[in-house]
């Protein structure tokens, strides 16, 4: 437990004012948080990650990261950020052939997914860092993760008896979804109340509902990645705590669908 609050302590001093700062400093952190999380996969994989599949999905990550206004003033069609990301599924693809079928098209396929998951789950993160009332969008994102999850636990140990997804979750229930999307909901209501985002403050109630759901997929999601994998964590980088996928599997999901909602731009 010493272990889990520490690396809390310093890992929030060192992410909070680089969330408040922005700018480049930011970037170079998510993008380097970004490529953690894809080797944590290729680690599962049981890929080398000085394979030619790893160092190219490092690359990808990278530029699946990188803001969209980072491209606009380029002229050059192929270096665009789409034209890119479609480059590096052709490598993926040719890699198949190359490697005389020891990269598998099973290996591709997860690679490519591997990348699209993670960064553009973190692009979407700087996306609405650089919108002009970003910081308070993202802590609305933050929020709505840290309240669910910290709800859930507490009305799940309080309540919980109806697993929610045994197989892939044991530990979790329907009560404790429930009771902390509930909560979530009504923090974030308070929150908006003075940080109000796009739409309406009633609208984004709807929203903070459908967002508190995407994050407990998500969550679910890197848990089913683990059990497939059978490992405990993602990976070992924050003591305590496990890998990059294990602390921002939800935020993962939960900015994606604010992009698709319209609330970051």
């Amino acid at each position: 437990m010493k272990t889990r609050v520490l690396t809390a302590i310093v890992a929030l001093a060192v992410f909070i004012p680089l969330l408040i700062l922005g700018g480049l400093p930011l970037q170079i952190l998510i993008a380097f948080m970004a490529i953690v999380a894809v080797d944590e996969i290729l680690i599962m994989r049981k890929k080398l990650l000085i394979s030619f599949e790893a160092i190219i999905s490092n690359i990808a990550v990278i530029i699946a990261v990188l803001p969209t206004s980072w491209w606009q003033n380029n002229t050059i069609k192929i270096l665009s950020q789409n034209n890119l990301m479609y480059l590096f599924i052709i490598l993926m693809l040719l890699h198949t052939v190359i490697s005389k079928n020891h990269f598998t098209f099973d290996d591709a396929a997860i690679m490519v997914l591997t990348v699209f998951y993670v960064g553009f789950g973190f692009h979407f993160f700087m996306s609405a860092r650089n919108m002009n009332n970003g910081l308070a969008t993202l802590f609305y994102a933050l929020l709505i993760v840290w309240i669910t999850d910290s709800g859930a636990y507490l009305v799940g140990r309080q309540i919980g008896k109806h697993k929610l997804a045994p197989r892939i979750s044991p530990n979790k229930t329907w009560e404790g979804s429930i009771g902390g999307t509930v909560v979530s909901v009504i923090v974030s209501a308070i929150y908006l109340l003075f940080f109000p985002q796009t739409y309406s403050w009633s609208i984004m109630i709807v929203i903070s509902l459908i967002a508190s759901c995407a994050g407990q997929f998500g969550d679910l999601i890197e848990s089913a990645l683990k059990r497939y994998y059978n490992v405990k964590d993602s990976g070992k980088i924050l003591p305590g705590h496990g890998g990059i996928l294990d602390r921002f599997d939800s935020l993962l999901l939960v900015l994606p669908v604010l992009y698709l909602l319209g609330v970051i731009n």
